[in-house]
């Protein structure tokens, strides 16, 4: 429904524009009155004026509710130009001999009442009313053309939305199941080395499905609840990896409240830190740092790098939330992933925020 509202919106603004020009038009004669500093402004003269105005008001009505539509938008336009004439002459001819048939009418005194006026503004002949008239239907096509660009605009750039958001909704349900599957694996691994550990991690693992499944349906979320699901994460990890693992977790600052960033976003690299960092044989560690000021959220991720592991640039995690960040940011953000050392590997990301 929200897409019909806005596809109509410069069919809105084109009627306004309508009766903005043609209430003008009907206004000018009491102002002249005003400005010619008569004393009464007489309701004869205003009905004449109305009157003049009335063929192109009927041009008008004709050209736009018919010929345009029907002929000119269906690119007929040799039919529409020799109708259009036809109309016009037909018109302003046929108003032309009514006027000159009775200029001199029979006056009850006895004496003629002459009638002075045509079918325009002026005493011009009936092919300048032509003239006018096909002014008068041009500048209405003119004017629905800009709107039906601009209608056509509105549609593309709703159905481009409805793009995007299909294309990231499907991005990051790509990203959930990959998450979760190591998370089940992490559990199967837990349940026979400490069953009370296995239990806590399920408790962890429903806050984050809750998370998931509740929070992540719109396009932006609170950071707050991004960090807690980091947080219910890396709870996760530390039962797991006990002290074996240097997990640090640190919010530089306080984070400014009602920010809002794309959720499941910076998961990925934290998944993505655990699952190439660390090492059962060697000291490993992951360092997780997030800041906010207010204008900018900010996330910095090391971990460990070991001969035996190697990060996947090319992985499915880290294409996808590429992906995520080109289709919402554009060219607004910037991640760095650094591998030049041999110990370490480096991310670094910094996103616009919303409020």
């Amino acid at each position: 429904m929200k897409m019909a509202k806005n596809t109509y919106k410069p069919l809105i603004g084109e009627r306004l524009l309508y009766i903005m020009v043609w209430s003008m038009a009907l206004l000018v004669p009491i102002l002249n009155s005003k400005m010619m500093s008569e004393e009464h402004i007489y309701l004869v003269n205003i009905l004449t004026a109305w009157s003049k105005l009335l063929p192109y008001i009927f041009i008008f009505i004709v050209n736009n509710s018919i010929l345009a539509p029907y002929l000119l938008f269906r690119k007929r336009y040799i039919s529409y130009v020799l109708v259009t004439l036809a109309i016009l002459v037909a018109l302003f001819y046929s108003l032309e001999y009514y006027y000159e048939s009775i200029r001199y009418l029979p006056y009850a005194g006895g004496d003629l009442y002459v009638i002075h006026g045509r079918a325009s503004f002026t005493d011009l002949a009936w092919y300048w009313n032509v003239l006018l008239g096909v002014f008068l239907a041009s500048a209405n096509c003119g004017i629905k053309f800009m709107f039906k660009a601009m209608e056509n605009e509105h549609k593309m750039t709703e159905l481009e939305h409805q793009n995007l958001q299909s294309e990231m909704d499907a991005l990051k349900y790509q990203i959930n199941p990959h998450f979760f599957m190591n998370t089940l694996n992490n559990i199967h691994a837990l349940i026979d080395i400490d069953s009370e550990a296995a239990k806590t991690t399920v408790i962890e693992l429903s806050k984050m499905m809750r998370y998931v499944l509740y929070d992540t349906e719109n396009q932006v979320t609170d950071i707050a609840n991004d960090v807690r699901f980091i947080e219910h994460y890396i709870a996760l990890m530390r039962i797991r990896y006990t002290d074996a693992v240097d997990i640090r977790f640190e919010i530089d600052g306080e984070i400014p409240l009602g920010v809002k960033v794309p959720p499941l976003l910076l998961i990925v690299f934290v998944e993505n830190a655990f699952k190439h960092g660390v090492s059962y044989n060697h000291p490993s560690y992951v360092h997780i740092k997030l800041s906010c000021d207010g204008e900018k959220a900010y996330a910095e991720v090391r971990n460990s790098r070991h001969s035996s592991t190697t990060v996947a640039r090319g992985g499915v995690g880290l294409e996808n939330v590429r992906k995520r960040l080109d289709l919402i940011y554009g060219k607004r953000y910037n991640l760095t992933l650094d591998d030049s050392r041999a110990e370490e590997y480096y991310v670094k990301l910094s996103i616009p925020v919303a409020r």
